[in-house]
């Protein structure tokens, strides 16, 4: 019993480490209470001139891994690659809303004043195959602009080094790492812009 008190307290402490490890968002230009008097707020996402793990860019590494799984089984490449794509706007947008709404306290709204555009910089998928795994990470630029006046930023921000990964190790799928990298962006923004 001593022993699995120890190990769930040792896994506490570690989960703490792991939080404070991950970077804070960073203004770096504009004035980062921008959206605090405001309600509501547009979110956007861009992965324009994406980073994906060793390879400079997206295209690059889905042809890499598709390729890949392709000569391990026909057609299990494809269907990756399908997933890859639809994972954007079916689950990693999803859960950077979802937390970003809880902390920030404000809702979506297409018409708002301010559109928040989530500009992924770079992904490091991570992996997870059972006796060893690295968490995801995401790098991303944020900017507010007016939703009618896109041209001009309103503020700027950064993150870097945002971990994605589940509580007990259960991330085989990297769309579930990546996800996870969104929600803690997600949820960090919307604290930093309450």
């Amino acid at each position: 019993m001593k022993k699995l008190i120890s190990f769930f307290a040792l896994l506490a402490i570690s989960f703490f480490f792991l939080g404070a490890h991950a970077q804070k968002v960073k203004t770096t230009s504009g004035n980062p209470e921008i959206l605090k008097s405001e309600t509501s707020v547009n979110i956007e996402f861009s992965y324009d001139n994406l980073s994906v793990g060793k390879y400079d860019n997206e295209k690059e590494y889905i042809k890499a891994k598709t390729d890949e799984y392709n000569k391990k089984e026909p057609g299990k490449g494809d269907t990756w690659a399908k997933s890859w794509a639809n994972d954007k706007a079916g689950r990693y947008e999803p859960k950077f809303i979802e937390l970003f709404t809880i902390n920030s306290g404000m809702l979506v709204n297409k018409d708002a004043k301010y559109t928040l555009i989530f500009k992924t910089i770079s992904i490091e998928p991570g992996y997870n195959i059972g006796i060893s795994r690295k968490n995801a990470e995401i790098d991303a630029e944020i900017w507010i602009v007016e939703t009618a006046n896109r041209d001009a930023k309103a503020a700027t921000f950064t993150l870097k080094n945002v971990p994605g990964g589940t509580a007990f190790g259960y991330d085989f799928d990297t769309g579930l790492r990546i996800s996870e990298a969104f929600a803690n962006s997600g949820k960090k923004m919307g604290k930093y812009l309450k």
